[in-house]
Parts: C-alpha cells; structure tokens; sequence
C-alpha cells in the first residue's frame, strides 16, 4: 500500500525555483506529473483533450526552448510525452513519500547551483551600463501578471495541418469543411467586463506622435526630463532584441523562403472554398500570428508592470494591428503578395472572405509601409509604439501607458536619427498608425456582418482567443481545470 502524503506549502514555493522541464522557462508548479510552466501545462492539456496529431516540418528534432517553443508542436508534445506527462499522471498536491523526497533533493540541488553562481559572480559584480542590453528578465511569464492564462491559451492553438486535412467528423453536410483546431474550453484571462471597442481616432491631424492629446485631458509628461540618452538607447536595444526573437519568421528562416505564390489553380481553390470556411482559416492564420506578439508585448520595458486591465486593454485593442505591421516582413512588394498557408498569396486568394475592400486596403497598406523600407529595429519601435497607446478606451493607468509610449517615441527617433532616415518619416509613420485603427475597425465591423449570417460556425469553429479578442459578446465553451 502505497502512502500518500500532502505537500507542505513551503514546498510548493519551492518548486518555482526548478525550470519548466520542457521549456526552461519558468515553472508554476507539477502538471500532469511533470514540473512544467504554465504554456506548457495548457499546450499539453490541450493536445490531449482534442487527441491532436501534429507534423514536424524539419527532421523531428527540434531545439524546444522558451523562444522555440511555439514553432514545432510536433517536437514539443514529444518532449512533454518523453519526460513523463499524463493526463493520468498524479497531481501536485498528494504525492508518495518517495516523489516528494526525489522532488526535494532536485529543490536543493537547484539551489545549491544557484548559490554557487551568485559566489562566482559576487566578486566581479559591477553596476550594468544602461546602454547594455540586459537579459531578458526571467519573470515575464508569471502567473501574477496577468498574462500567463491569456499566452497559455494562444499556444497551440493552429494545428500544423493543411487546410485540407480536416477530420470527416468535422465536415458539413453541404461537403465543406472545418479546419481541426484544438478548441479550448480553457478561458484566455481576456473576458473582463466592460471593456469596448474604442473610439476609432483621427491620427492624420494632430502635432508630433501624440494625437491622442487632443481627445485627453490627462496632463502629459515631459519628454525631456524622462529619460537620459544612455536609457534611450537601452530601450531600443531591448525592444529590437525582443521583436527578434518573437517574430513569427526568423530573418534566417525569410532568407531561405522560396517565396513561391501560388498557381492559378491553387488560387480557384481557395476562391472556391465556402466563405465560412475561408473566414475560419483567416481567423487560425491571424491568431497564429497573435500570439508571437503577446511574447513580444511582455518583454517591453514596463508593460509588464501595467495593471492586468491595462494589459489585456492593449492586447485587445493593439495587437492586430502590429500583425498588419509585421504583415511587411513577409510581403511581396513587386508581386503584392503576402506570405499565406505556405505560398505567396494576391489579394484574388482571399475572394471568398467576401470582404474585397478590407483585403484591397490591407494589402495596400503593406505596400506602402514596404516602400519606407523599415530596418528590423525601426519596426520593433513602431510596433512597440503602437502597441502601448494611451488613447486606447478603457485604460486605468492611462498616465503609466503615456510614459511607456513616450519612452518608446523617444527610442523611436533616436534609432531614426542615427540611421540618418529622412525627417519626414516620423509624420508618415502617424499616418500609418490612423490607417491601423482604420483597418482593425473594419476587421471588426466585417466580422460582425459575417457573425449575423454564420453566427454558430464563429462560436463552434473560431478560435477561442479570436472570439476573445475581436467579439467579445460570443458564448465561450466554458472553462475547465486540468
């Protein structure tokens, strides 16, 4: 007979000190019997409450990290089935006497290494230059901020299958198709009440980068009292860093990209999908790209400090629009074709949407942020910028917000200035910032139109965060613990 014992509270403090065994980054406690984070506890949940099957598309041996860790699902939930995980496996909180000892001595030994670093280090600790990036800080992912359910809920969610690949289960009886997406009865963190829509603004008038001035109220800060050139630096360095490595597509992964668009036949396939079927695929590919940029907002300077309201106000408002921004990496300027389901897509692929305006304006912004040519940094910074605007309804701490963005304006223009960029490019990217409210309004106003005449395939087949983020008014499968 076996005898299980409860463990102790001070243990489960502990415990955070051991990294996610699959990932590295860091934990939140023993899920499905493995000490995991909390992205790899959902994405592991998830696959085995929708029996996923995944496709690696390297040699099914891949790095999976805390960077990594979204880019092969098939590599991942190998690692969570190779070191243990189980939907059978016991839960933390009763465990044998052996388990919690073993458990024990790998806090201890943990901590033991960590003290023996901090002893090598002490003695050649010196005060970091502020024009020095420093490391990326290991608590972006924690459970108190308020944004680890809502990155929990965007990993996994886009199965690695073909559009083609759905099950028979999951076909209509009219002969069209639903994308098997792994739906979440999990809730994002996203769902607080009374948050809107804001207000779509005018950004073309106005003076400098701030528009928003003229519809607030609040007193602004001084920009010239708020941070020293060395900070400013800093700053940009740490926002390029992070736009890097939480872009959906490395800049060597771009480099070996046959930027091959699609036949006329393959286009008559998509054209001839249902639209119901087309707006799901959109709907997957779109928060696909969403949840590289939640990575990328928690690791801005600050933002992680924000209330959890105002965390989830930003993402919600923002985030499709630093999609369409980083849409630019991955588009084709002399064909007007943007990267899509494996190919090179026109805007005649995406017919069926039956929303050709929206899609004629999308592609036309991308053609014309192209032609500014942006470096990677200078995109990282714009996309910080927009990202963090204060004028955005619903804010707490609008004050907080504008020092953020005031900090990354300034970081924003110090990068232009010394990459000797024109003086009008500042003006230019305003303009862009009222042509994103623009599009993200329309998004919103086509997907409503689309929800009045297919409103149970939005609730049964959309993804969870994208109901979450664009339609907030639609029943969630309700949530589930694991």
């Amino acid at each position: 007979m076996v005898m299980f014992v409860l463990v102790p509270l001070t243990m489960f403090s502990q415990i955070e000190i051991i990294p996610c065994k699959i990932c590295g980054d860091k934990s939140s406690g023993i899920h499905y019997g493995v000490i995991t984070c909390e992205g790899c506890k959902g994405f592991f949940r998830r696959s085995q409450q929708s029996n996923a099957v995944y496709s690696c598309p390297r040699q099914k041996d891949c790095l999976i990290d805390r960077m990594s860790r979204n880019r092969c699902q098939h590599c991942r939930l190998q690692k969570c089935l190779a070191v243990g995980m189980s939907r059978d496996a016991v839960k933390f909180g009763r465990m044998s006497k052996k388990q919690r000892d073993s458990l024990y001595a790998e806090v201890q030994k943990h901590r033991l290494q960590q003290q023996q670093q901090q002893l090598q280090q002490s003695p050649q600790v010196v005060s970091p230059s502020p024009a020095e990036p420093e490391p990326l800080s290991p608590h972006y992912g924690l459970s108190s901020s308020g944004l680890t359910e809502l990155s929990d809920e965007l990993e996994g969610y886009v199965d690695q299958n073909s559009p083609e690949g759905g099950s028979a289960d999951s076909r209509g009886r009219a002969g069209a198709f639903y994308l098997d997406i792994q739906l979440s009865p999990d809730q994002s963190g996203l769902d607080i009440n009374g948050i809107k829509p804001e207000p779509l603004c005018d950004y073309s008038s106005g003076n400098g980068l701030f528009p928003y001035r003229s519809c607030s109220n609040e007193d602004t800060v001084s920009t010239a009292s708020m941070a020293s050139t060395a900070e400013i630096d800093h700053l940009s360095q740490i926002v390029s860093r992070s736009h890097l490595e939480t872009c959906q597509y490395l800049g060597e992964e771009l480099q070996q990209m046959s930027w091959q668009s699609f036949v006329q036949e393959e286009v008559e396939t998509y054209q001839s999908k249902t639209q119901e079927v087309m707006w799901q695929l959109c709907a997957v590919k779109i928060t696909e790209a969403i949840q590289y940029v939640v990575e990328f907002a928690k690791r801005i300077d600050g933002f992680m400090e924000l209330c959890q309201n105002d965390q989830i106000v930003l993402l919600k408002a923002g985030s499709l629009e630093v999609v369409f921004i980083r849409m630019c990496r991955l588009f084709d300027s002399q064909k007007n074709a943007v990267y899509f389901d494996g190919k090179f897509a026109g805007p005649d692929v995406f017919r069926a949407l039956g929303c050709d305006d929206l899609i004629s304006s999308v592609f036309d912004f991308a053609q014309s942020l192209c032609s500014l040519h942006l470096t990677e940094d200078e995109l990282a910074l714009f996309s910080a910028f927009v990202l963090l605007s204060a004028d955005r309804s619903w804010l707490q701490d609008k004050l907080q917000v504008e020092k953020l963005q005031q900090k990354t304006q300034l970081a924003l223009q110090h990068v232009l200035q010394k990459n000797q960029r024109e003086e009008g490019l500042l003006t230019k990217l305003r303009y862009k910032v009222s042509v994103l409210r623009s599009l993200s309004s329309r998004h919103t106003e086509k997907l409503s139109a689309f929800r009045v005449v297919h409103s149970d395939i939005v609730r049964t087949h959309f993804p969870p965060l994208y109901k979450e983020l664009f339609g907030a008014d639609l029943d969630l499968t309700p949530q589930s613990d694991d």
